[in-house]
């Protein structure tokens, strides 16, 4: 089994690179941060036409989640948002595709630390652990995927002095980022590389990609039922080569056959 995450930062901009991107990399399950479209205009017909089932949660302007599942996968269980969570932004969507719960999730960005929105995305992020904990009780084969506006540790920045103590970077987001991972999940790209160096996310001034001046942010944490299937995890650098390029490339993890004897 196949999953990745891109934060595609306007799906009617890249629809072309998505499908593009598909065709190349056939996975099985793509979580798609920020569409910025509302509800109505998602492209249904043409992301038929490249072999996947859709399920969004849309919302024009900002945000915007959604699953592309390839046909004939058996996909149950969807929902949108974190329940019991009164959320304005649309930023979780969740399936259980062929027996694995997947969840899609556009982590809020905080803006900067002494912003109002810094203290949203630590509630926001209080929130999803407990929601996280509440799926991973009911399904141990479990994925979060998606940008989560975090850089765990100093390996994921191009200049960890500079960034010490900004957005992205503080110890309380560093903490919860840390905190998820104790509720049993495993940052699937560390299962294969440890050293620093490899980011998701290039700001579009300053030439930060061709210098490569990145942050990895984008994220897939694995269950322990699915940590021991994975097999390598990836950062797609390709397609923030293209012209018109989302900031973010794809993350992909592959999961072999799952061999526990029931």
């Amino acid at each position: 089994m196949k999953l990745a995450t891109w934060n595609v930062n306007s799906l009617k901009v890249r629809l072309p690179q998505v499908v593009q991107w598909l065709t190349d990399n056939p996975v099985d399950v793509l979580c798609l941060q920020e569409l910025k479209l509302d509800q109505p205009a998602f492209p249904v017909a043409e992301i038929e036409a490249a072999g996947y089932q859709s399920f969004w949660y849309g919302q024009k302007t900002y945000n915007g989640v959604a699953l592309l599942v390839r046909a004939g996968a058996r996909v149950e269980q969807v929902e949108c948002g974190i329940p019991g969570y009164d959320d304005e932004q649309r930023r979780v969507i969740a399936a259980t595709v062929d027996g694995v719960r997947i969840v899609c999730a556009y982590f809020v960005n905080g803006e900067a630390v002494d912003s109002p929105k810094y203290l949203y995305k630590l509630k926001w992020l209080s929130m999803m652990q407990e929601y996280v904990s509440s799926q991973l009780l009911r399904y141990p084969a479990f994925a979060l995927l998606g940008d989560f506006n975090i850089a765990p540790d100093d390996r994921d920045v191009y200049d960890p002095l500079a960034w010490k103590d900004k957005v992205l970077c503080s110890e309380p987001e560093r903490a919860a980022f840390t905190r998820l991972l104790a509720l049993g999940l495993s940052d699937a790209f560390r299962l294969f590389e440890a050293e620093g160096g490899q980011y998701s996310w290039w700001d579009y001034r300053a030439a930060m990609f061709r210098r490569g001046l990145g942050v990895r942010i984008d994220h897939i944490l694995l269950s322990a039922a699915l940590r021991r299937r994975a097999v390598e995890c990836t950062i797609d650098k390709t397609p923030r080569g293209w012209e018109r390029p989302s900031d973010h490339a794809p993350v992909r993890v592959v999961l072999g056959p799952d061999n526990e004897v029931a």
